[in-house]
């Protein structure tokens, strides 16, 4: 389908000379946008774009859809680079437990959390989970993400861990969204595997890393490098291991303490580390020297009532900074991203220039697929939205309660 969008109030995140791949620091505060434009979307990706006095209706060839804008802008569709929709049924009672007081590790300790999750994943079909994931990636499609990084991690046995990477592949058959598979086997400890630590990490390396590289089941490899979850031996050894089989590194890392996560990010040459709330100067310089994206989860410091990663401080000593929602059932059971740009200008006092580019280009870079996604340029994949009628693209994360997108565009198609 060929698509004209006409007469659009603001077309925003556009790049006119060269390819954007990621911005940093000061730049971020930088929004290229064109008013009164149009956008042609010809064969799946973007044709053309500018002024609207410079359409020339009659060079237009074959038979377009056309859209008028008026009074709506677009976008380009989130990048959301850091998920674990794939899971069974939902942790509210945790919730509960967390408003009591009751800390998440101590959840943990007591056999909740993660381990909550891979007890009831472990016992659900494959279809099942399919369903319900089908489910939250349609919502998060509807909220304007247009590419989804998806986690495994809730299996820690090598049949689920498997089985939930199998799920996330037909998951891209099936859905118009671009999806990441990231195998998360190193997540947590598995009970029968608490005081032989090394010995799930040995698994993970000899037989799950192994026997998901045979079927080609993960474009990455993660593990929460943190306080009372994996050691920077740990994290090394499986990194190490991952890398052998072609799986470039992701890392959560720092979101409980000063783990060390983010170094080991940077020395295995990371596409990401991810939470970051205990961020000091000794990882912003380690960051600075490297290509690896820091990204910020402000959805699971909220829902866990966390400090806050220092953003302001890392975009003015020159990094770039994504945004994600790390939509899981324990830590931040949403995946709507309009809401994770409220959150990033309230919680982290960035604007709302720094916050759009975190939640496209950025985003798009730390799932390794901003050559394609996440602005406006000419080539790239055409996944846009148009907005309700909205008075200024600042409207986005101002207005958090109520949904700003009225039309999809994934791949070129209306969804």
């Amino acid at each position: 389908m060929n698509i004209l969008i006409k007469n659009i109030k603001e077309l925003i995140s556009v790049e006119n000379e060269g390819l954007v791949l990621k911005i940093e620091g000061g730049k971020m505060a930088e929004l290229q946008t064109i008013k009164n434009a149009y956008l042609i979307i010809k064969g799946g990706k973007i044709f053309d774009f500018g002024e609207m006095k410079h359409l020339v209706m009659d060079s237009l060839s074959g038979k377009f859809k056309i859209i008028n804008a008026e009074g709506r802008m677009v976008f380009p569709s989130f990048c959301d680079s850091h998920t674990h929709l794939v899971y069974a049924g939902s942790r509210e009672i945790e919730y509960v437990d967390k408003i009591k007081g009751i800390s998440y590790e101590e959840i943990a300790r007591r056999g909740g959390g993660i381990l909550n999750s891979a007890k009831l994943l472990q016992h659900t079909s494959e279809k099942e989970l399919v369903e319900q994931a089908l489910i939250r990636l349609y919502e998060i499609m509807n909220f304007g993400t247009g590419a989804v990084e998806i986690k495994s991690g809730y299996g820690l046995t090598t049949e689920s861990e498997l089985k939930m990477l199998r799920v996330i592949r037909t998951l891209k058959e099936l859905s118009p969204l671009t999806i990441k598979a990231t195998f998360l086997g190193a997540h947590a400890v598995p009970d029968e595997f608490q005081g032989n630590q090394n010995d799930y990490v040995d698994l993970i390396i000899n037989e799950m890393i192994p026997m998901i590289a045979a079927e080609d089941l993960a474009d990455y490899i993660d593990v929460f490098c943190d306080r009372g979850f994996f050691t920077i031996e740990n994290t090394e050894r499986i990194l190490m291991a991952g890398m052998k089989h072609g799986l470039r590194p992701k890392i959560h890392a720092n979101e409980l303490d000063y783990s060390g996560g983010i170094q080991a990010g940077v020395k295995y040459n990371a596409l990401s580390v991810d939470h970051l709330e205990y961020t000091g100067d000794d990882e912003i310089s380690c960051l600075l020297k490297s290509e690896t994206m820091p990204t910020l989860l402000p959805g699971a410091a909220f829902f866990l009532n966390m400090i806050n990663a220092p953003a302001r401080k890392m975009i003015d000593a020159g990094l770039p900074i994504a945004l994600a929602s790390d939509f899981n059932p324990g830590s931040s059971p949403s995946g709507n991203m309009q809401l994770i740009l409220s959150m990033a200008c309230i919680m982290f006092k960035m604007t709302p220039e720094e916050a759009i580019n975190a939640v496209t280009v950025n985003g798009a870079y730390a799932m390794g697929v901003s050559d394609m996604l996440g602005s406006i340029a000419v080539g790239k994949k055409a996944n846009v939205f148009i907005t309700t009628p909205i008075p200024s693209y600042q409207f986005m994360p101002y207005s958090f309660g109520s949904n700003k997108v009225e039309t999809v565009i994934l791949n070129g198609k209306i969804i």
